[in-house]
């Protein structure tokens, strides 16, 4: 299952160009990121199927918008989707921990386009998982 991760991150990676892979090298036993800001996650793991703006992308499957996306004015719905996966999305919450997952997800509802009320905090995370 790690080797799934490790190759769905480092396509993502290659594929956002905003972050180089430098920024996010995994090293030892750690399975888990050591960035610890919002958009610098984004960009190394969302950004190559949602696009850099959150614009969202079709082509090879259905990757929705994020920016303007009135599904993420509630941070459960965009903590479940980062944690569980669904669809064309895979979980990504194994390789995060609580407080990277609440930096995605702060920046996705308050940056892209959004201007959600709210702050995500990393026991909302871990209060779903």
């Amino acid at each position: 299952m790690k080797r799934i991760y490790l190759a769905v991150f480092a396509a993502m990676t290659a594929l956002s160009g905003a972050a180089s892979a430098q920024d996010f090298v995994q090293s030892g036993s750690d399975a888990k990121l050591p960035g610890t800001e919002g958009k610098a996650i984004y960009n190394a793991i969302c950004s190559g199927c949602h696009m850099a703006a959150g614009e969202g992308a079709t082509g090879a499957g259905h990757y929705p918008a994020l920016a303007g996306n009135a599904n993420l004015e509630v941070p459960d719905y965009p903590i479940y989707l980062i944690i569980n996966g669904q669809k064309a999305m895979p979980p990504v919450g194994d390789v995060m921990d609580d407080a990277q997952i609440a930096a995605v997800v702060n920046y996705i509802r308050h940056d892209l386009g959004n201007n959600f009320e709210g702050e995500t905090t990393a026991e909302d995370v871990a209060a779903a998982r």
